[in-house]
């Protein structure tokens, strides 16, 4: 696996993720932004060595200063009350501020995001369509779908990549794996090419977790060129029929939406 260092910038960097991804990125020696809202709050939940970049995803004036000059942008915000605002609207907002940067995109989203028929479809359709922004967008990106946090036992370390989203019970059933599992996938992700242009599920199974992940990436299948979901999705989401608003953020992007 490559170690080349970057500049990396952490989306949800306050959250029980995002502050994991932030140590992590920066034990790797990483330079290392976190946009937060609140500086100083965030000053007491962050490492002293992590940049500050004061904005809010869902105000896109404030965003292209904290995306300037990124060579990777790790994306671990969600909301359970407005997914359309801050999981859809987010990445669609961080995406725009790009201009003509190209940088590597990470983005966690969740295990079970392509099932139609979930007590969660508020939030996982747009995820779903969170995922199609960054593949219509063409940058090269790894999107991560962890199983349900920290209910994981202890002898269950070892990170499983799987693909086609078919474990969809919507409970702990699926699949779990610890919040610093999640982290350290998503940081090694920023850097293995071999990680470009994967969606995978990840849960941890009985055993420890290997000090390198590069065959774990490289096992898998990647998403089509062009495609708006991943390579074994399910094909359940017509985009013909869904939202005028949805089907023009991907005409934006370069998709053109169906007739």
């Amino acid at each position: 696996m490559t170690t080349s260092l970057m500049t990396v910038l952490v989306v949800g960097a306050t959250g029980s993720i995002g502050r994991l991804v932030v140590a992590e990125s920066l034990a790797q020696g990483h330079t290392t932004r976190a946009l937060v809202r609140d500086a100083g709050k965030a000053r007491r939940l962050l490492p002293a060595e992590a940049q500050l970049a004061v904005g809010d995803i869902t105000q896109p004036d404030t965003l292209p200063g904290a995306v300037a000059g990124v060579d990777a942008i790790v994306l671990t915000h969600g909301s359970m009350s407005s997914p359309e605002t801050i999981d859809y609207g987010g990445v669609r907002n961080v995406l725009a501020a790009l201009g003509g940067q190209k940088p590597r995109i990470v983005l966690m989203t969740a295990i079970g995001v392509t099932a139609r028929s979930s007590a969660y479809n508020h939030l996982v359709e747009w995820k779903r369509r969170s995922e199609r922004l960054v593949r219509a967008g063409g940058l090269p990106h790894t999107i991560v779908r962890p199983g349900w946090f920290d209910m994981n036992g202890p002898d269950e370390q070892r990170p499983v990549f799987l693909q086609g989203d078919t474990r969809r019970s919507g409970g702990p059933a699926d699949g779990a794996v610890s919040r610093s599992r999640i982290a350290q996938v998503l940081v090694a992700a920023v850097t293995a090419p071999e990680a470009v242009r994967r969606t995978f599920e990840l849960v941890a199974e009985q055993g420890s977790a290997p000090s390198d992940m590069t065959q774990l990436f490289a096992a898998l299948d990647e998403d089509a060129p062009g495609a708006l979901d991943a390579v074994r999705d399910e094909a359940n989401m017509p985009l013909a029929q869904e939202p005028q608003r949805v089907r023009d953020d991907l005409d934006a992007l370069g998709t053109p939406a169906a007739p």
